[in-house]
């Protein structure tokens, strides 16, 4: 069964208007009065569906989507894409945030969760559809059209929201929240965790910080287990995702679009920026710090406190800030030691 998604698609709008409510020029004037459904990301936007282009890393995707329409700054107006329409605008990002929230308005504030009825069973909605065999505490929220599988325990205070699948044999402790997220069986989230509140995304600007809202979800698949208050932000248009088997200790920010592979360890107070890809089995020390949109290799190991900012070769040994292969920063640090001796 294909989950219904969490957010309520008020499309589908002409690209004449949506090119009006931006002030962009359309330069396939033809197509003008074609119907946009929906807004997805470059990768895989199709017919009747609107993307937008702004960063350097996805300038292939730019060039061969498949989107009907695209918005982008002028100065791509003329570059080769397979994209049917380009709306180019000064800025592309603040125009795309002011197009999703009219296809999303829902997303900038949280889902709300409903009211009880006179005789229903406090916390639970009527809605939700709970397996025999799963233990919901007293005091746990279970919100509208939530599912929750056999063997799962919910303890007190802990929330689950509208929409949100957990599989079976999970266990969520008390005071997490779960929001716009389907979890798969086994999985632990220990105390305090927040997994699915919208992601740190602003259109910065002269006129101010303009939210754009994120309609995407959080998937943590089988056997996975997150510490105590991490953060997991929700993707933006695609899925933040925690691979099957992943290790997350306590304090740790996963920021929106981030997809973690199977078997990672990612340790205390890790920071991983938006749209960062990491491959299976890597291992991140206490405090490493990840820039947006890189990609870190399958079996990479990162030294606590590193700082990556460049993608990192699969099996690669980093430490330092900004980090490099292991044996060069002990020397850095060894070549740092004796200067500073030789100055005393």
């Amino acid at each position: 069964m294909e989950h219904p998604g969490f957010f309520e698609n008020r499309g589908p709008f002409p690209i004449s208007e949506i090119a009006e409510m931006i002030d962009a020029e359309i330069v396939d004037e033809k197509s003008g009065q074609i119907a946009i459904s929906d807004v997805r990301p470059l990768s895989n936007a199709g017919t009747g569906q609107l993307a937008f282009f702004e960063n350097k890393k996805y300038l292939k995707q730019f060039e061969q989507t498949s989107a009907s329409a695209v918005i982008v700054s002028s100065d791509y107006k003329n570059h080769p894409t397979t994209a049917g329409i380009l709306l180019a605008v000064p800025d592309a990002y603040r125009a795309y945030a002011r197009v999703l929230a009219k296809f999303y308005p829902d997303a900038l504030t949280p889902p709300a969760y409903g009211r009880f009825e006179p005789g229903e069973t406090p916390f639970i909605y009527p809605e939700a559809e709970i397996e025999e065999g799963a233990i919901i505490e007293p005091g746990a929220i279970i919100g509208r059209q939530a599912r929750i599988g056999r063997g799962t325990r919910i303890l007190s205070g802990a929330v689950v929201g509208y929409r949100c699948y957990i599989g079976r044999n999970s266990h969520i402790a008390a005071n997490a929240s779960i929001s716009c997220a389907i979890i798969g069986d086994g999985v632990i989230i220990h105390q305090g965790a927040s997994i699915g509140q919208d992601g740190f995304g602003f259109a910065m600007g002269a006129e101010g910080h303009l939210k754009v809202p994120q309609i995407g979800r959080v998937i943590i698949q089988d056997n996975v287990e997150i510490g105590a208050n991490t953060t997991i932000d929700r993707g933006a248009l695609g899925d933040t995702v925690i691979g099957e088997g992943t290790r997350i200790d306590n304090l740790v920010q996963i920021a929106h679009n981030v997809v973690i592979g199977r078997n990672c360890i990612i340790v205390s107070q890790v920071g991983i920026s938006g749209s960062t890809e990491i491959g299976d089995f890597v291992v991140m020390g206490g405090q490493v710090g990840v820039v947006g949109h890189l990609k870190i290799g399958a079996g990479a190991k990162i030294a606590a406190n590193g700082k990556v900012s460049k993608d990192v070769e699969p099996g690669a040994i980093l430490g330092g800030a900004p980090a490099v292969p292991v044996l060069q920063w002990k020397r850095e640090i060894i070549a740092l030691r004796r200067l500073a001796a030789k100055k005393k």
